[in-house]
């Protein structure tokens, strides 16, 4: 089974390069240079054998069936295309990853749009410093003060409220 010949290189080097970090730009580089050597020097030798003239070695050899034999052994002489055991596994990794890829930009996309919501709550308030406490209060009824149906004292730390009680602490049992 022979394998088609690559002719030239399967990567987009310019879509690559705008994800390679600013600090390895140097090895990227590097890297696309060896890989353009040896593009270059695979595509310097001709995609086949070259052809012999047969007939005039035969013409120039004494040695009876010599070149015969050369000629058979050349002409079936194969050399396999070296096995690629790894692609079906490189593959199935890809569509794992573009399935979590995915997830990701779905999971995403519902961030952002509870981010544009918080955004456009935010841009419709008056601005911080021409607040009073009521308008914050109104715009942030679950963070605000209420002193009347949960009275909090200064700092208004959990600890420093009436009735707390430390879940470290093991309650005392009357002892």
């Amino acid at each position: 089974m022979a394998a088609k010949r690559i002719s030239q290189s399967a990567i987009n080097w310019a879509q690559l390069a705008e994800r390679v970090p600013e600090h390895q730009k140097v090895i990227f580089s590097a890297f696309k240079a060896k890989s353009d050597g040896y593009m270059r020097r695979v595509t310097a030798f001709p995609e086949t054998a070259p052809k012999i003239d047969w007939a005039f070695y035969k013409n120039k050899v004494p040695v009876a069936g010599m070149v015969d034999e050369f000629q058979k052994q050349y002409e079936a002489l194969s050399i396999p295309y070296p096995p690629n055991p790894l692609t079906s596994q490189l593959d199935s990794l890809e569509k794992e990853i573009q399935n979590d890829v995915n997830k990701f930009k779905t999971e995403s996309n519902g961030r952002i749009e509870q981010y544009k919501k918080q955004l456009a709550h935010l841009a419709s308030l008056i601005p911080y410093d021409q607040m009073t406490m009521e308008d914050y209060r109104d715009a942030f009824p679950e963070e605000s003060l209420n002193p009347l149906e949960k009275p909090s004292f200064w700092p208004h730390l959990p600890e420093d409220q009436l009735g707390y009680q430390d879940k470290d602490v093991p309650t005392d049992s009357g002892h």
